[in-house]
């Protein structure tokens, strides 16, 4: 008697990968040696990959260390606009035999890639340390969010390829099924380089979509590395093009193309805004509406009631705001106090602040690194000196006497809630305090933002906390714990307004984005 148990149920139920804390004297050894292996190999070239092709390019990306500038990471190439369109015309060529692959074939590629990267996961730690500066713990929190990814939509693109049965109509045999939608334009951000690189990335070719994989300019070579593990494992040339370069050279016409389909994109509100226009614009030839898939940041906000735990509210206010030094759509950048434990609530804050270990991510105690570039900080900066003229600094503020692009965690406190402070993304280590009179007041401010990502607010009344619930319109809304640290399959990732299409990564719904349902109705 043949089997009917279906691909999905063969698998074991999907699990979070364990996070390292790197307190085993095994795993601090791993990605020591790791680094140092590293360090021995710095300046590689990597090409521009089309169709499983290296190609030659008279431009190049430096990567460099942001804790150490001098270090260049590698070296990789700056695609010409007349290789950009030549890997599109190759994705739209392999995208007829790839998409006609079983739903099982594709997800094995993805399993396959998840169980390379946890041989390899001191590797692909290491280079996280290096090219952006991550903390250890940062680090590999990004690489078991990328197995994750792998895991969670291979099992997700199994469940896709069985859909539920359609209400029977007499005399009738129904189907739906799901079908990829075409050729993709991939384009990630820096600083989860390895976990959302392979997210987005993963669930378009597991669906049966090729690719342009654009990295961003501040972390090609995370990318290239994990391309490089996709055809190790067997993906077959072509599905993904690993294709960087600037913006303004390839992106726009990729994204304008009538041959692109889609257009995956993580990054700042001002380019999802862009690409989300360019797309829409209807070409000559074109078949289709382009779907964008976009997450564009945020503004994200601590609620703090009076009736809180305060240490617990303290530590992951801290954590929120200053993990991997203010550097996450989903960090903690307004602080929002009802005024009577304001006080004691930035007290605690502020002890925590003194003693973080800010340094070089190489060395395992460093809590807080460097911010990614001197533009970066440079753009803080002048921020910092503007808040000076809204807020009242009482901390940090200012670079730190070391070689990178250190600065000091920094607090700005009786912050308006309509200046700058309050309602433009900084993406770096600088906290917005906001009083406010009573729980209305609070909820009033949380909501006083064109984003919606994420939140977080601290209460002991369950009442309170249902009012929460209903009234902080969020994307990810965490109660009593810190606004970041989504994990896949528990917390789908998304948010509302500014922040995007709230497309929900690592969740029941995200792979639906990249395909197209269609029904077949047979008369018997």
């Amino acid at each position: 008697m043949t089997s009917t148990c279906s691909p999905i149920a063969a698998l074991p139920p999907f699990r979070n990968e364990a996070i390292k804390s790197f307190t085993e004297s095994a795993d601090q050894r791993a990605l020591s040696e790791a680094i140092a292996e590293l360090r021995t190999r710095l300046g590689r070239f990597y090409p521009v990959v089309i169709d499983g092709r290296p190609q030659q390019t008279e431009e190049r990306i430096l990567s460099r260390n942001p804790a150490r500038p001098d270090e260049i990471i590698g070296e990789v190439g700056s695609a010409t606009l007349e290789q950009a369109m030549e890997a599109l015309a190759v994705a739209e060529r392999r995208y007829v035999t790839w998409s006609r692959q079983t739903p099982q074939t594709r997800a094995h590629i993805l399993l396959a890639a998840a169980a390379r990267l946890r041989e390899e996961r001191a590797r692909f730690n290491a280079l996280l340390v290096l090219e952006v500066g991550k903390p250890w713990i940062e680090a590999d929190a990004d690489t078991a969010e990328t197995i994750d990814f792998l895991e969670y939509y291979a099992r997700e693109a199994l469940r896709y390829a069985e859909p539920p049965p359609l209400v029977a109509v007499p005399g009738e045999r129904g189907v739906l099924r799901y079908l990829p939608l075409g050729v993709g334009l991939i384009i990630p951000p820096w600083n989860f380089p390895l976990a959302i690189t392979a997210g987005m990335t993963a669930a378009a070719i597991v669906c049966g979509n090729t690719v342009i994989l654009k990295p961003s300019s501040e972390s090609p070579v995370i990318a290239a590395a994990f391309v490089e593990l996709l055809h190790e494992v067997g993906l077959p040339p072509g599905v993904v093009n690993f294709v960087p370069g600037a913006g303004s050279v390839i992106g726009d016409p990729l994204v304008s193309d009538p041959r692109t389909r889609f257009i995956a994109f993580t990054g700042s509100k001002e380019v999802g805004l862009h690409i989300n226009t360019l797309a829409a614009r209807h070409q000559p030839g074109q078949r289709w509406i382009k779907r964008v898939v976009a997450e564009m940041g945020g503004k994200d906000a601590i609620l703090v009631c009076d009736d809180a735990d305060l240490d617990a509210a303290a530590d992951g206010i801290v954590a929120s705001a200053f993990g991997f030094s203010g550097q996450k759509c989903s960090a903690c950048s307004r602080l929002i106090l009802d005024e009577r434990i304001a006080d004691e609530v930035l007290h605690r804050c502020l002890t925590r602040i003194d003693a973080l270990v800010v340094g070089d991510p190489t060395d395992r105690l460093t809590q807080m690194g460097p911010v990614i570039n001197e533009a970066a900080r440079t753009k803080m900066l002048a921020m910092i000196r503007h808040g000076k003229t809204e807020g009242r600094l009482i901390c940090g503020g200012e670079i730190l006497d070391r070689p990178g692009f250190f600065l000091a965690p920094t607090v700005f406190t009786d912050v308006m809630p309509d200046s700058r402070l309050a309602q433009e993304e900084i993406f770096g280590p600088v906290l917005a305090v906001l009083r406010a009179r009573d729980f209305d007041h609070a909820l009033e401010l949380a909501n006083a933002s064109e984003y919606g990502l994420t939140g977080a607010a601290y209460s002991r009344d369950p009442e309170r906390l249902q009012q929460i619930a209903e009234r902080f319109f969020v994307g990810n809304l965490y109660l009593n714990r810190k606004c970041t640290g989504a994990l896949v399959g528990a917390h789908p990732f998304g948010g509302f307004h500014l922040s995007g299409t709230d497309s929900k990564a690592g969740g029941s719904d995200y792979l639906g984005l990249f395909l197209q349902a269609q029904v077949i109705a047979e008369r018997l």
